[in-house]
């Protein structure tokens, strides 16, 4: 069985969407007519917008055993977990479901030689368990100051279907050496009544104030200066930001929580918005493609608030990031922000039981040499 359906009543098509692809398209092959597509999109939009179908998902036609081969059924798998269920038979009807999911808890280490995803991929991992470390960390490592020579060891949940991995799951515990410098991270529920966060060797939550960087993965451009020369002005001026270079629709996060107090366009930022996280702190982020927010609104740590461009006065696509502090534009990567919030005092034996096992573990994870000239 496939999907909850008897695979051998059927022919079984699978297939793969490709670019430009739209359902019509797709369904019109198999003897499903315009009007019948229409209704099954009109259906869909409170479970999911067909519109949606994208260039590389893969998705199953059960048709009639016959010469006609008459479509009957229609899966579209947006993920390699969940998909959606179209009945074609008299009455359209629409489910979602998920595919039989299984974990383990596996191992992964690596050194850094050139890129986080490279070091991941070398280690026999998902590139997406780069991210994933990246999440964490956000609030600790600067991702764009990663040098060859760092590494990670990483305790997280492989997910498979079918003894397929697809996508990792919840990292358990990590160790990032940068610079030198040993970076725990423990996830841990302090209790049934708070959600699971991640914590350092000491007890404290890995979260703080503000994220390192605007953008996950990027590099940047141009640093906070007092003399820069102008690619645009082409002169020497102050430059009381943060340059990110990224391609063009990059997503730009907000750093931290806070209302949007500006979201606009003028001939020098172009489209930029303007946060304010409390009395102190204030951030802005410049020349977008597009904007995500509108002023006045609340914006949580880490949400989308716009996508990278090149509007205003930039030569090439990125992110100027901005930072004030009590009025005062000032270097982001020079300010100490609020300590983290240390576990409650009934919560730390339980925490130093669970941290020894997994510095154990830790331990025990192997690196890849660093590849040499």
């Amino acid at each position: 069985r496939k999907f909850g359906l008897a695979v051998d009543s059927f022919n079984v098509i699978e297939n793969t969407v490709q670019r430009n692809d739209f359902l019509g398209g797709i369904l019109e092959p198999y003897r499903v007519e315009n009007i019948t597509i229409a209704n099954l999109a009109r259906k869909s939009e409170p479970i999911f917008d067909v519109r949606r179908i994208t260039a590389g998902s893969q998705y199953t036609i059960f048709c009639t055993k016959d010469s006609l081969q008459k479509a009957l059924y229609f899966v579209y798998q947006p993920n390699a977990i969940d998909y959606i269920l179209y009945d074609l038979r008299d009455s359209i009807t629409i489910t979602a479901g998920k595919r039989e999911v299984t974990t383990k808890v596996i191992t992964a280490g690596g050194v850094i030689t050139s890129s986080l995803y490279e070091a991941v991929n070398k280690a026999g991992s998902d590139p997406a368990l780069a991210m994933r470390l990246a999440e964490i960390y956000a609030w600790t490592i600067d991702f764009y100051k990663i040098q060859q020579g760092d590494f990670f060891k990483v305790v997280y949940e492989q997910r498979y279907v079918k003894d397929d991995p697809v996508e990792p799951g919840q990292i358990r515990s990590a160790i990032f050496s940068h610079k030198g410098d040993t970076f725990y991270a423990f996830q841990f529920q302090p209790d049934s009544t708070q959600g699971g966060d991640y914590f350092d060797e000491t007890g404290k939550s890995l979260r703080k104030a503000f994220l390192k960087a605007p953008l996950k993965f990027s590099r940047i451009t141009s640093r906070f200066t007092m003399k820069r020369f102008h690619p645009v002005q082409k002169r020497w001026k102050a430059h009381l930001g943060t340059d990110y270079g990224a391609p063009t629709g990059t997503p730009i996060i907000s750093t931290g929580k806070g209302t949007v107090i500006e979201s606009s366009y003028n001939s020098n930022n172009g489209n930029f918005v303007k946060v304010r996280h409390n009395n102190t702190y204030t951030t802005q982020y410049l020349h977008m493609s597009r904007r995500a927010v509108k002023r006045g609104q609340t914006v949580r740590q880490g949400q989308v608030i716009g996508y990278v461009g090149s509007t205003g006065l930039a030569t090439g696509p990125h992110v100027c990031y901005r930072f004030w502090k009590n009025g005062q534009q000032v270097d982001p990567y020079r300010q100490k922000f609020p300590a983290a919030t240390p576990l409650p005092e009934n919560s730390l034996q339980a925490f130093e039981t669970f941290k020894q096992e997994q510095q154990q573990l830790l331990q025990a994870i192997g690196l890849n040499p660093v590849a040499k000239d």
